[in-house]
């Protein structure tokens, strides 16, 4: 089974444990229960198990949103876990929102999912929805970074066992 690459251009990703989203943004972060709890919204709405906090999936996601932070640049790990990754931009002085915003715009990709074809809508992007919702996928870890020198930041969420497995349906 091939696993299907979500596109990093609509990505968001969360990876560092909440006291490291905290220390570094503290106005932006959200609690690793409210990440979770965001995920396991959307995998009730299908009828999908609830997603459990993962400190080692979450400092992997810490430790390559760390890695974005100079290019401020989404570009995907290539690891071994499935990957959501989202940036906001904002004007200087303007205060970003919460990581869990990331998960609310990965979710609205739902609207472009068709389940009976499993595919997305033409010019649109649904694997990051699909990726939230992948029944297989049972831990989740987060974090956020500021990029540097810009009012940017980078939300990247990892998943384990990674979903978007090509052929497969998410639930």
């Amino acid at each position: 089974m091939a696993v299907v690459p979500a596109v990093a251009s609509t990505l968001l990703i969360f990876a560092p444990p909440l006291a490291s989203m905290q220390t570094s943004t503290s106005c932006l972060a959200s609690t690793e229960s409210d990440l979770v709890n965001a995920h396991n919204s959307a995998r009730s709405a299908v009828s999908v198990r609830p997603l459990v906090w993962s400190t080692q999936v979450a400092s992997y996601a810490q430790n390559w949103a760390s890695t974005l932070q100079a290019s401020c640049q989404m570009v995907h790990s290539s690891g071994p876990y499935g990957e959501n990754l989202y940036m906001w931009r904002g004007s200087d002085g303007s205060v970003a929102p919460p990581a869990t915003d990331a998960v609310k715009e990965w979710v609205k990709e739902k609207a472009d999912y068709n389940y009976a074809s499993n595919t997305c809508a033409p010019g649109k992007e649904c694997r990051h929805y699909t990726q939230v919702v992948w029944r297989n996928s049972t831990r989740v870890g987060c974090a956020r970074v500021k990029c540097n020198g810009a009012n940017a930041y980078i939300v990247s969420c990892n998943y384990d066992p990674p979903g978007n497995v090509g052929g497969q349906k998410p639930y």
